[in-house]
């Protein structure tokens, strides 16, 4: 075995998911997806290369905008079926094409009351019917 890490492309038809984290802040600026050859690119050149899904084709980010990726430190995930790469973006900042440092903007608006976590609920909860109170869908005590 030769301890190298492969990501495992089948998983999304040739395709794994790349998150790019500003390695200074840690703020997520974008998600793109890479095949085995703009992984390979990427790990050779120090610049993100993705996959482009409607052109099908490579890019790399900047080519055009001059907000180059260049990447500081790779990893992958526990599946080893995406990757995230710590960066520093050069050029003006801006990675997202609509003119945005970050694409991650549209906020989705979620219905659910938050429900805070204590000490306890981060521990095996008592079998149901032990006398502890249960918490609903609607976050209810009953």
């Amino acid at each position: 075995m030769s301890g190298e890490i492969e990501i495992d492309f089948d998983k999304m038809g040739g395709l794994a998911p790349a998150i790019i984290q500003d390695e200074k802040t840690g703020e997520i600026l974008m998600l793109g997806f890479l095949n085995a050859e703009s992984l390979k690119m990427t790990l050779a050149s120090g610049f993100v290369t993705f996959y482009s899904r409607t052109r099908q084709a490579l890019w790399t980010k900047g080519e055009t905008s001059g907000n180059r990726l260049q990447v500081i430190s790779a990893s992958t995930d526990c599946d080893q079926d995406a990757v995230l790469f710590k960066v520093r973006v050069l050029g003006d900042g801006l990675v997202c094409h609509e003119g945005t440092r970050s694409c991650f903007t549209r906020l989705l608006s979620i219905s659910a009351s938050p429900v805070s976590a204590s000490p306890a609920s981060t521990t095996t909860a008592p079998a149901a019917g032990a006398g502890s109170p249960q918490i609903s869908d609607t976050g209810d005590t009953r």
